[in-house]
């Protein structure tokens, strides 16, 4: 795929690394900590809980801030990638960006595995999908793509993949569980759609909710759109447009994924657990807004003031949240702290939460970027 050499020289975008260290942020403690400040502060406000539910998942159908963090990152890491890629293309040719992907990939595989406890239970035991698998899996199958098709066959193999998700989750039939035979199709609750029903058959280990996965088999075709969405984005970014231009269309385009996965979802309802079309276009839709917004503050504007915590975070997301997932913020946190009764019970999260900042400063300050 050939690139302009605008593409490939262009600036670092600061904006990209803030809105990743803000996306980190939330479930690196911050939103734990904003949670339990809100009710100590405000124990009779009847607007607490409506805000503190932000902070929680979608039991299921539904949408919530917290059920953005994940595909944003995903959305960015596919904006990386056409800033990235394009660079490695130009200095070692195609092949070696392709096995860049593959390693890459199977690095975060692995450390997802051990992230999710590895082998101290047992081979039947291993969660062989999760979190960064899903990261490591999209993104290099959405940069092997790109290393061979322009942009509007990216955009074609967006749609293909979200209508094609959509079409086989409302045709193709699955067995009912529970008493009696038969099968259902077009069924989107728990346990009845296609995408739980083939982890139940086919993703051997264990699984985040019993016999199926959030993260499971089928549900990665549309993570790759998302992973998709991320890299078209970015190669808007990097396009010769004008760069008000640039941010203006990215909330246009924003505002229109969140109108069209809206609309589709009375007939696909918006599931992050299987991953459905309609929920990759409300958080891609959330996700363009939030880019072009920090790319227009950022990089329009240049305002820097408030930044610099997320451009520590955003510097080192995968290992900060490998240490947060391992509990190492936390247990330092009550070493420090012992026992804290109320009404001081807030404070080890907000100790948790700032040695992680501060465990982030000290690497950015150091220069060292443990990326995969």
């Amino acid at each position: 795929m050939p690139e302009s050499p605008h593409s490939l020289s262009a600036p670092r975008l600061l904006s990209l690394d803030a809105l990743r260290g803000f996306d980190m942020c939330w479930i690196l403690g911050l939103s734990s900590l904003l949670t339990k400040l809100l009710t100590r502060a405000f124990p009779t406000s009847s607007l607490v809980p409506d805000i503190t539910l932000q902070f929680t998942h979608a039991a299921w159908a539904g949408f919530r801030f917290y059920d953005l963090i994940f595909p944003l990152f995903l959305f960015l890491a596919g904006v990386s990638l056409a800033i990235a890629l394009p660079r490695r293309v130009a200095r070692s040719g195609r092949g070696s960006a392709v096995r860049h992907l593959l390693a890459r990939a199977a690095i975060l595989i692995l450390l997802g595995i051990i992230y999710s406890g590895g082998l101290k239970n047992g081979w039947d035991q291993i969660r062989w999908l999760g979190v960064l698998q899903r990261i490591g899996i999209a993104s290099a199958a959405a940069g092997i793509f790109s290393l061979w098709l322009g942009t509007r066959a990216l955009t074609l193999t967006t749609a293909a993949l979200l209508i094609g998700y959509f079409l086989l989750l409302r045709f193709v039939p699955v067995p009912v569980p529970g008493p009696g035979i038969g099968i259902s199709a077009g069924n989107f609750d728990e346990g009845m759609n296609l995408t739980n029903h083939l982890d139940s058959l086919w993703l051997p280990g264990r699984k985040y909710d019993g016999d199926h996965d959030p993260e499971g088999i089928l549900s990665t075709l549309p993570a790759i759109a998302t992973a998709l969405l991320g890299l078209l984005t970015g190669k808007w970014l990097t396009s010769t447009a004008a760069p008000s231009r640039k941010a203006g269309a990215l909330i246009i385009a924003g505002l229109l994924m969140l109108a069209l996965g809206w609309a589709w979802h009375p007939f696909f309802p918006v599931i992050k657990k299987i991953w459905s079309s309609s929920f990759v276009l409300v958080a891609a839709g959330w996700s363009a807004i939030l880019l072009g917004s920090f790319y227009f503050i950022v990089d329009v504007l240049h305002w820097r003031r408030g930044l610099a915590p997320f451009l520590w975070v955003g510097a080192n997301p995968i290992a900060l949240y490998l240490a947060s997932g391992l509990g190492f913020f936390r247990s330092l946190s009550e070493r420090l702290l012992f026992t804290t009764p109320p009404p001081y019970d807030w404070l080890p999260a907000a100790m948790t939460f700032a040695l992680m900042l501060a465990t982030a400063q000290w690497l950015h300050k150091k220069q060292i970027f443990l990326k995969v």
